[in-house]
């Protein structure tokens, strides 16, 4: 143990940071471009700047690709007309890094002048979701024949004086976003246009690319934003001095107004959701300028209603919003027959995609971070619910969770954050896992990023977890030793199953990579484990952890079952507990449901999945909360828009549809229903092959199941009978 441990430390040493484009470290792809901002840029928090180029062109490229990075975020224009609507991620590939957009420009530019405008928006402070490099800053690249086009001190670039900050209150720390206040009566009219003759202060370089504060420079490995553009609120209703401005569902917008109005009056702009989860979120004011004028907010925000509150004086002649978010399409369905579970799972996939962006996220207004606890479930959601591109979103947060690893060998969650830093053990036990990485790996068939990270992960579940002599893994407090929200949370019986599920998921990696010396190690500690479980835990009744006073936890009686650990033959035992017992939150009570289709008990499944989310079902909101209701009945401060709660998604189409990959990325898959109550459903899941589209209809005993099977893969349709079915590629109709 102690060589392999001295192996593995020398390796983590010897690979300080994992990158998924190796060659966007450094210069190669910024040449000889700085870092760029103007002398009176004090770096303070909120800061915006705007930059201006002007280049001469007497030939337009078929293709000429800009490299961009801003500390923090950016928008470009290029001849009057918007190329990039917030471009940049949040800071934080590694503790010391930063991300870079790659945008080919070539659409906008013309022979002759060409203007190149570009707002950054500089957070200036860290958050649960970003570390700040302490330095406001643009960096510009872009080379083709006879053209550079490069960030330095022949670019203008000046303090925007007319954004601000608003007095209290502010939004909670865990944001590093700041409120957004804009005085109209400082702004620099047509500053991003061909047609502006001020002329800004030169910039100033303040350091070549790929060196510190911005560190290397990673190449993003997500889309750009998807944009709606300018649009209408689904209703407007004025009451007093406020417009209430309805949205479809909850979504990320900016806000946008057009009034007409004297100078010096305060409009201000928040959504129903500014104080969601016991904290506060973001909101904007405006301050007016004589005349008619039009503005629009950049800081997105997200609920179902967005007030504009209208001082006296100031006529409205129009409000929109642009909806913005993860470049993806809702390619994914399930419906049946209860209207019940069909809204739930289209619930759950709007919860789902309002906590993505440039991180998962547990929730888009207290926090805004990302939680690997939550991040688990959604990207278990995403494959059934979702377009293949929302898969590199997982593969991201895969790499700076990592890079972010200890020299100890802990990881911790969220990250990039640059204001906390307690490790979650058992969130980190789920994360590197059979359903955090192994899932991402085998429902996606994505294994670019295994090798990469298997020696961390190795570090992390040999070097950081001890065993006891008898090969149970030992409980660690780390920084917040976090099961679940809620009471009667049995942390010893589950530490052991999601330790287990974690070697599990080892083991499959090690196979992979044809490391056969260490599945063998892997397979015996997992074989040591689970020979020493029962006697341990099993009472006979129930799992319980010696020493433990509490109820029986449904929880950890569900990850018994699904970690392996559990035989058959105490499912009878369990199932008891899982009927009388109700303490999981809506993070766990995913694998509390789980546990149930996989004894075989979807009556009860769906029974008490209906049992435990009507109270939520009830209200009006789109998406699904922190805890089981609102306020006082919400776990953790009580979002109404958290990520975790979608479980139900995952098992609708995986359980009660059946649908599953045998292989990865779906290249095989088996349709194994499992209706209960139901009589009939019907789902799709986009998988890189094209549509698996399943109907499926229950007449007293006899089941038919109508598939399409995409090109290139095969399904095998399994009844409660065990009568099985090999399908390839078509439409089908099999009857049991």
């Amino acid at each position: 143990m102690k060589r392999f441990l001295s192996i593995v430390i020398i390796a983590f040493t010897l690979f300080p940071f994992l990158s998924q484009e190796v060659k966007a470290e450094g210069h190669p792809v910024f040449g000889k471009a700085w870092w760029i901002n103007t002398e009176r840029c004090q770096s303070a928090t909120n800061t915006w700047l705007i930059y201006r180029k002007k280049v001469d062109m007497e030939k337009v490229p078929t293709s000429l690709v800009a490299h961009i990075a801003a500390d923090t975020k950016y928008w470009l224009w290029i001849n009057d007309e918007m190329v990039v609507f917030e471009g940049g991620l949040k800071r934080g590939p590694t503790p010391n890094d930063s991300y870079y957009d790659s945008v080919d420009i070539a659409p906008w530019l013309r022979e002759g002048e060409n203007t190149i405008a570009v707002l950054v928006w500089y957070f200036g402070k860290d958050g649960f979701s970003h570390i700040s490099s302490g330095k406001a800053g643009l960096l510009f690249a872009a080379f083709a024949d006879g053209i550079e086009v490069i960030s330095d001190n022949t670019w203008q670039c000046s303090v925007y004086d007319a954004y601000q900050n608003t007095e209290a209150p502010f939004p909670n720390y865990r944001l590093p976003e700041s409120n957004i206040r804009f005085d109209a009566r400082k702004a620099i009219e047509g500053w991003h246009t061909t047609g502006f003759e001020q002329r800004l202060s030169p910039a100033m370089s303040f350091a070549p690319a790929g060196f510190m504060p911005m560190g290397r420079l990673i190449a993003r490995p997500i889309p750009q934003w998807k944009n709606s553009g300018l649009v209408d609120y689904s209703e407007v209703r004025r009451s007093g001095d406020t417009l209430f401005c309805k949205l479809p569902y909850n979504c990320h917008i900016t806000p946008y107004l057009e009034v007409e109005a004297p100078a010096g009056k305060q409009i201000a702009i928040k959504t129903d959701n500014y104080d969601g989860g016991s904290e506060l979120n973001v909101r904007a004011e405006y301050i007016t300028r004589e005349g008619k004028q039009e503005y629009e907010s950049y800081g997105w925000m997200n609920g179902h209603v967005v007030e504009y509150i209208i001082p006296e004086g100031v006529e409205v002649l129009a409000v929109k919003y642009r909806e913005t978010g993860y470049d993806t399409e809702f390619s994914g369905s399930f419906s049946c027959n209860d209207p019940f579970y069909t809204e739930l799972w289209k619930r759950s996939a709007r919860t789902l995609y309002v906590t993505m962006r440039d991180n998962y996220m547990d929730c888009p207004d207290r926090e805004r971070a990302q939680w690997w606890g939550d991040e688990v479930n959604e990207l278990g959601e995403t494959f059934y619910a979702l377009s293949p591109s929302s898969h590199q979103l997982a593969v991201k947060g895969i790499y700076e969770l990592m890079n972010w690893q200890r020299r100890d060998g802990t990881i911790a969650s969220p990250v990039p954050a640059g204001n906390w830093d307690k490790e979650l053990p058992l969130q980190m036990l789920a994360s590197v896992g059979w359903y955090g990485f192994y899932t991402q790996y085998y429902y996606s068939g994505d294994s670019s990023f295994v090798a990469d990270i298997y020696n961390r992960l190795r570090y992390y579940l040999h070097g950081v977890w001890k065993l006891d002599k008898s090969g149970l893994v030992i409980e660690r407090s780390g920084g917040w030793n976090w099961g679940d929200w809620g009471d009667n949370v049995d942390i010893g019986v589950l530490t052991n199953c999601w330790y287990y599920l974690a070697l599990k998921a080892e083991k499959a990696f090690a196979l992979q990579l044809g490391k056969t010396a260490d599945a063998e190690s892997i397979n015996r500690q997992m074989r040591t484990l689970a020979n020493c479980f029962d006697s341990k835990f099993w009472t006979g009744s129930a799992y319980r952890s010696p020493g433990y006073k509490g109820e029986t936890d449904d929880r950890s009686q569900a990850m018994a079952v699904l970690s392996g650990l559990a035989s058959e033959d105490k499912y009878p035992a369990i199932l008891k507990v899982l009927k009388k017992e109700w303490h999981a939150s809506p993070y766990m009570e995913k694998y509390v449901l789980e546990a149930l289709f996989v004894m075989g008990e979807a009556n009860y499944a769906l029974e008490r999945m209906k049992q435990r989310y009507r109270k939520m079902m009830a209200y009006s909101y789109t998406t699904l909360f922190e805890g089981w209701g609102i306020g006082s009945e919400g776990f953790g401060g009580g979002t109404i828009n958290h990520a975790w709660s979608g479980g139900p998604l995952t098992l609708l189409s995986q359980k009660v549809c059946g649908i599953q990959p045998t292989s990865p990325g779906f290249k095989t898959f088996s349709v194994i229903p499992q209706l209960g109550t139901l009589t009939e459903v019907q789902a799709t899941v986009t998988t890189h092959y094209g549509n698996i589209e399943v109907h499926i209809q229950k007449q007293k005993s006899k089941i038919q199941v109508k598939i399409t099977v995409p090109t290139g893969t095969e399904a095998i349709v399994q009844f409660p009978d065990g009568k099985q079915k090999r399908l390839t590629a078509g439409v089908h109709t099999v009857n049991s």
